[in-house]
């Protein structure tokens, strides 16, 4: 599979938003799953016919097992697809944390409002010593 054809799990403008960030690699893969995650749970809550946040892991679980794109790169492998099911669950923490910060409903989050949560917590914890 040449790069051409390797699937995408972020558009164009989460990509731009999450480039331009003053992150350090580590704050920018997590900002990735993050919008990669909300991207996810709007799908699966659209599908559902529930609020963002009434998504459950299970419907996760069986979102991320079922996810073309994902099948693309790593086929059934039942123990990434389980790890990757982790990340997404830990970027939900992070999703809510977001939400609750900024006073924006799960559901309503932006990629700026996300990319910019994470760039705030790093200067925070810069600022704790805590990088």
């Amino acid at each position: 599979m040449s790069d051409s054809q390797l699937p995408e799990f972020l558009t164009f403008e989460e990509v731009a938003e999450v480039d331009k960030a003053l992150l350090t690699a580590q704050d920018k893969f997590l900002a990735r799953v993050a919008l990669y995650s909300l991207r996810v749970l709007k799908q699966i809550a659209e599908v559902e016919n529930l609020p963002v946040g009434a998504v459950t892991d299970q419907q996760i679980a069986e979102w991320i097992a079922e996810d073309a794109t994902l099948r693309q790169v790593i086929g059934s492998d039942a123990s990434f697809q389980n790890f990757f099911t982790q990340i997404v669950l830990s970027s939900l923490k992070q999703l809510q944390q977001i939400s609750h910060d900024t006073g924006v409903m799960l559901d309503s989050l932006t990629i700026p409002q996300v990319v910019g949560w994470f760039e705030q917590d790093a200067k925070r914890r810069l600022e704790q010593g805590c990088l």
